[in-house]
């Protein structure tokens, strides 16, 4: 105890004379952080936990559809069958739609003869035709020809030919300079050529293709209400699979809220597990998609055939198909957040 008295008046009076000779001793410090660094130290530190959180979340996802397949399987496929049954007839809808369209840019007024003008006059008349306003084009086709045209398609070649006269008239193929509005837009230019000399009957080539928008119209809006429907029962069904994963794990997510554990924390997991059934619902549903319009795409063709047309179906878009995976994805969620907002908030610890 002694000497250790001694040797601290010693350290004392070495500092003193030091300072007395002038001389400044500095003891090491270490260099403040900067700020910069200090900065992006802080906001790195959250995001990488929150990273590491959700990574973890997917992960458990990931296991819980491995380990339960049967279960999984079952759940993927109701929601495939139903988001491929209402994708489906949109698609096949907005096909038709679309040859509807091409049909009615094509659309023509047939503009009959009386059997009684003759073919100098008939060319006559299709000179005036030509210069109505509104007439992008005309054509003339006379009886032989119309006769002809009729023995190749309509299978009755042999029977004509045993008729001591032509019965077909002559007919003028008039394409309009615009159908902007359908075939109400063309009933000026029919009234027009109904009054021509020579004219018995002006037809317009368009009534039946609006007959098949109509039809197309209320088959979509069909469409809309069996698609409200459906997405109703998967979002039931989604509903139903996370509330019983959620009672799987109850004491599981006992413990962890009796160690301080958030609902957030907790719903995560099961919130991964909702887009993760989406999403392999919605591959699913595209590639069940694509093959079904390839399967249907040769009965198409035939029937296109027999209306000397050769459409085809374009099979699934791909904008159409990453739409219906996103939309399986946001479906999953909703109906994974909806039964795991009211389920956790009932497990409390005692």
């Amino acid at each position: 105890m002694a000497e250790d008295k001694r040797k601290a008046p010693g350290k004392a009076l070495g500092k003193t004379a030091d300072k007395a000779a002038g001389k400044t001793v500095k003891r090491p410090q270490k260099a403040p952080a900067k700020g910069a660094a200090r900065s992006e130290r802080s906001w790195r530190h959250p995001l990488r936990s929150w990273a590491g959180s959700h990574r973890a979340s997917a992960r458990q996802a990931v296991d819980r559809v491995r380990h339960h397949p049967l279960s999984s399987a079952m759940t993927i496929l109701v929601m495939t069958i139903v988001l491929a049954l209402p994708m489906g007839l949109a698609v096949l809808i907005g096909q038709v739609e679309r040859l509807g369209v091409d049909w009615q840019r094509a659309a023509q007024l047939s503009v009959y003869l009386q059997d009684s003008v003759s073919s100098e006059a008939a060319e006559q008349l299709l000179g005036d035709i030509q210069a109505l306003e509104g007439v992008a084009e005309a054509t003339l086709l006379d009886k032989a020809l119309a006769l002809e045209e009729f023995q190749q398609h309509s299978g009755m070649g042999e029977a004509l030919q045993q008729l001591s006269y032509n019965p077909l008239p002559s007919v003028i193929v008039v394409t309009p300079a615009s159908i902007d509005g359908g075939a109400a837009a063309l009933e000026p230019v029919r009234d027009q050529l109904a009054a021509l000399p020579g004219v018995e009957l002006v037809q317009i080539d368009l009534l039946w293709i609006e007959r098949l928008t109509s039809i197309l119209a209320m088959l979509e809006r069909f469409t809309g209400g069996l698609a409200v429907l459906l997405v109703l029962a998967l979002l039931l069904v989604m509903t139903n699979t996370i509330r019983l994963a959620i009672e799987s794990r109850r004491n599981e997510i006992l413990v962890i809220k009796l160690v301080g554990g958030t609902d957030a924390f907790v719903r995560r997991p099961f919130l991964y597990i909702g887009v993760l059934y989406g999403l392999l619902a919605g591959l699913l549903a595209w590639l069940l998609l694509g093959l079904g319009m390839l399967w249907l795409n040769g009965t198409v063709r035939e029937v296109a055939a027999l209306y000397q047309s050769d459409f085809e179906l374009a099979g699934m878009p791909v904008v159409d198909g990453l739409s219906l995976v996103a939309g399986a994805m946001l479906l999953g969620l909703v109906g994974a957040w909806l039964a795991v907002g009211r389920h956790i908030r009932d497990i409390q610890p005692q």
